[in-house]
């Protein structure tokens, strides 16, 4: 396996990704390697690596993007009792913007060759844009800083590359009472990955916190024990999912999107959710939601 291959799990959006340092491979003899198509998953690899030393290029993470409309078939008004004025005016229309970057601690080997460890952040927001009556104010803001180390392999499975990875994240909303929301999550990752394809399996398990402070004790029952994400690239066009469950309670969530071209760097995105915890303050309440916007980066 080549060292781009070695470095695919650093990869996917709706994962924790990363971007390890590519080896320069040698040339025997003096003569040109023949040239192999790269992967989807590669190419993006090479993308970063051919930025990674320009300080005014920040790497993306998960997926950065504006969708400036989104619709909801059902607001979460219950939620905010404690702020009528928010609750009586609320729209099932509002933007949802995503920006995501990481940093990588270290630039040699920590562990195992190639190995790398980063630590990312992640924000989204929800922005009742449309709701002139309550001063179109941000109905949610999750913050999701992140720290988690990677490292290649040589093996293979039915043909497609595997990469591992192991990271620790929180979770918030950065409120007070009674509208906070938060958690702390350690997880591990397993990536496959062949030409146009790529699937991520994340399990992770909860670290508890004193009941006194915890606002939310029974956000697993709607957030999963998993997360699961798959894409596709056919031609230009994208395609991407992400599914969470907890098989205990059948209660989950699944996100679908596709990206497409329609000027320089700037793609199309359509987004569709379905299920409990979109976002936080919406962990225990289930929605479908559509949404159409600007995809600033790809996840993979």
């Amino acid at each position: 396996m080549n060292k781009l291959h070695q470095c695919l799990l650093h990869t996917l959006v709706l994962l924790p990704t990363s971007t390890a340092v590519l080896a320069h491979e040698s040339h025997e003899h003096d003569v040109e390697p023949e040239k192999k198509e790269l992967s989807m998953a590669e190419r993006r690899i090479q993308q970063e690596k051919d930025t990674q030393d320009n300080p005014f290029v920040l790497t993306p993470h998960k997926m950065n993007y504006i969708l400036p409309y989104t619709k909801t078939d059902s607001i979460n008004r219950a939620a905010y009792d404690s702020r009528p004025d928010w609750q009586e005016n609320f729209d099932d229309q509002e933007a949802k913007i995503q920006l995501s970057i990481k940093v990588p601690l270290n630039y040699g080997d920590l562990f195992a060759p190639d190995d790398a460890l980063y630590f990312g952040f992640t924000a989204q927001s929800w922005w009742q844009i449309y709701s002139d009556d309550i001063s179109a104010p941000f109905r949610e803001t999750n913050y999701q800083p992140e720290l988690f180390y990677v490292a290649p392999t040589e093996w293979q499975h039915f043909g497609h590359n595997f990469g591992w990875g192991v990271g620790i994240e929180h979770q918030s909303n950065g409120r007070s009472e009674p509208l906070s929301r938060s958690w702390n999550r350690a997880y591990l990752l397993g990536f496959w990955e062949k030409e146009n394809t790529a699937f991520a399996i994340r399990p992770w398990v909860r670290i508890s916190e004193d009941d006194a402070d915890d606002d939310n004790p029974d956000i697993e029952d709607y957030m999963g024990n998993f997360e699961a994400t798959a894409a596709y690239q056919y031609e230009s066009v994208k395609f991407f999912g992400t599914v969470r469950n907890n098989f205990s309670t059948h209660k989950g969530f699944v996100e679908l999107g596709v990206t497409f071209p329609i000027w320089k760097r700037l793609r199309g995105y359509i987004q569709y959710t379905d299920g409990y915890g979109e976002s936080l303050i919406d962990y225990n309440h289930s929605q479908r939601r559509f949404g159409i916007g600007i995809a600033l980066t790809d996840p993979i």
